[in-house]
């Protein structure tokens, strides 16, 4: 049925004939600052995700450029210290976490659920205000001084330091507000506005992503936002919670911190094995192998987030019996991780496999997230995590699957959705210039440093012994490679941007409901509520103006 709904410019006051595409409907800056649009704040959310990218990107350069050689390079050691803490919290709290589900979940999943919005659109704008003060806190933090606890802030050295502890735990403090608001608002779009045939079993696999990092964003982000509350306390009037000189507990502060980071960790990856699900089903022309089983994996990685903290603690003097347990539980996040990989690899088998760039992305994101889950198997073990706990290994794992993973998840993602986003096609053999530099890079800057942890080399330390100077060397450059990548693929976008050729509705083929909709969307997503009488990965059921220009085959076919 077709819609009736007005829609109004909240920056002007008038009505917008709703066939406008999202980018037409308002002009001005004022017709963003207001919009209650899930796109136009999607893109918001984007601009500001992307910027944080770039600072914490500064940072990790900056950092790696001093350990090119021993001693002082470019810093000294309490500069150092400051680069790598805000290079950690930037990239977590301000780019990591609201990366995926923020930035690219606002624009796609209401058209994923046929919907025209989220439930709360109000809600939804003030999430992303408020992220935008956490992430001045933090800026101020910066600029007032710099925080050196590390992204953990353990007590109690953040107690002690003369750093800006309390502005930057403030700012992670509120920047946990939006993330509640924005988990919660997904949840209740997800129960309440499906398009009329679009039942559990038929939701995209992306929407499971997100479902489950919903409900560990809203469980599991209030128990950090306390645990910084009570260490600003702590820090402003000398009560004693955490530090030991004052009568508090610095293993209780882990706890807390653990009990909601380790979440973190598939707030944070989840959304990235989301997005590479829909990118293979893309780009094989193929349903997911095993859908069901993929989309409980994502529910069993949720909750099994939530009991497998103490790992990060073995080395903190808990009980034998808690590390015992703690091991044990986390081998068994080995099993749903282990579904989705074996899935995914049995989706490519005799698949019409098309390598586009997202595509090249999906595939870096599976060999990269297994060689990160698989040394996560070593950490998780009593014996060798002792020996490997605070080397440069815990470095290398943390950043195959944060990196590896959920960063080459987001890359892709961004590739694939960009011409919805913007109507704009970009230059695919630039981009695929730009992959290959990144994947060089990021390998040539990481694997290396598993045999630098495994040879015993500390993390977080400023100078190091000549044995691991080669390693170093070798590192840095390979970051520096990594960083031409980026520049060369922010050209590819800002390239598009400017001169990009008009993109097609389905550029890539796709059965995905959101590519049903016109490229840019129109306001209201589509000119009728969709009923969904097919799933998102039935190709053979798919019509032909639904797969409206997809492989070369295709097109040669018609």
């Amino acid at each position: 049925m077709a819609t009736d709904v007005a829609v109004t410019d909240q920056g002007h006051g008038h009505e917008l004939d709703p066939n406008l595409n999202y980018l037409q409907a308002g002009r001005g800056v004022l017709s963003w600052l207001v919009t209650l649009d899930h796109k136009r704040i999607g893109v918001m959310y984007l601009i500001s995700v992307l910027t944080a990218f770039f600072m914490g990107g500064v940072f990790a350069l900056l950092v790696r450029l001093e350990l090119l050689f021993q001693g002082r390079t470019i810093m000294g050691p309490e500069t150092y210290n400051r680069a790598f803490t805000l290079h950690g919290a930037i990239m977590v709290f301000l780019f990591i976490i609201p990366s995926v589900p923020a930035a690219l979940g606002n624009f796609v999943l209401p058209m994923m659920l046929g919907a025209k919005d989220v439930a709360f659109p109000r809600l939804n704008l003030l999430s992303f205000y408020i992220y935008v003060v956490g992430a001045i806190f933090a800026l101020y933090s910066i600029i007032s001084g710099g925080v050196d606890t590390g992204w953990t802030f353990y007590t109690p050295y953040s107690t002690g330091t003369n750093g800006s502890v309390v502005s930057m735990t403030l700012g992670v403090f509120i920047l946990g507000f939006s993330s509640i608001l924005t988990g919660l608002n997904f949840l209740v779009t997800m129960h309440k506005l499906r398009a009329p045939g679009l039942h559990w079993r038929r939701m995209p696999l992306f929407l499971w992503g997100m479902y489950a990092t919903s409900i560990m964003q809203v469980l599991a982000t209030p128990v950090l936002a306390i645990t910084l509350l009570l260490l600003a306390v702590e820090r402003t009037f000398g009560l004693g919670i955490f530090d030991p000189a004052l009568g508090g507990d610095p293993v209780l502060f882990q706890h807390f911190f653990w009990f909601y980071s380790h979440p973190a960790v598939y707030i944070m990856i989840v959304p990235g094995m989301a997005i590479v699900s829909e990118l293979f089903a893309t780009f094989t022309r193929r349903a997911i192998f095993g859908y069901f089983a993929v989309a409980m994996s994502s529910l069993g990685l949720a909750l099994l987030g939530f009991i497998v903290w103490g790992h990060h603690m073995f080395t903190s003097g808990q009980s034998e019996f808690a590390t015992m347990a703690f091991s044990a539980l986390t081998m068994l996040v080995a099993i749903p991780s282990g579904v989705k990989v074996f899935n995914w690899t049995a989706t490519l088998y005799k698949g019409s496999i098309w390598l586009t760039t997202p595509m090249l992305y999906a595939l870096a994101f599976l060999v990269q997230f297994t060689i990160g889950g698989l040394t996560g198997l070593f950490c998780g073990t009593l014996s060798v995590d002792i020996h490997l706990h605070d080397t440069y290994f815990i470095v290398a794992h943390f950043h195959y699957v944060m990196m590896g993973g959920t960063v080459f998840g987001f890359l892709g993602g961004l590739l694939y959705w960009w011409p919805k986003i913007t109507g704009k096609l970009y230059d695919e053999r630039l981009a695929k210039v730009s992959w290959f530099f990144v994947f060089v890079g990021f390998n040539a800057t990481f694997l290396v440093q598993f045999i630098m942890g495994s040879q015993g080399m500390p993390r977080r330390y400023f100078d190091y012994l000549p044995e691991f100077g080669r390693y170093h060397a070798f590192s840095t450059v390979g970051s520096w490679i990594l960083g031409l990548g980026f520049l060369i693929m922010a050209w590819v976008l800002v390239k598009s941007l400017r001169s990009g050729p008009p993109s097609p509705p389905n550029p890539w083929g796709s059965a995905g409901y959101e590519w049903q909709s016109a490229s840019p969307p129109i306001v209201l997503n589509f000119p009728e509520v969709p009923t969904i009488t097919r799933g998102p990965y039935d190709y053979h059921l798919a019509t032909e103006e639904e797969l409206f220009d997809g492989f070369p085959e295709d097109r040669a076919k018609k």
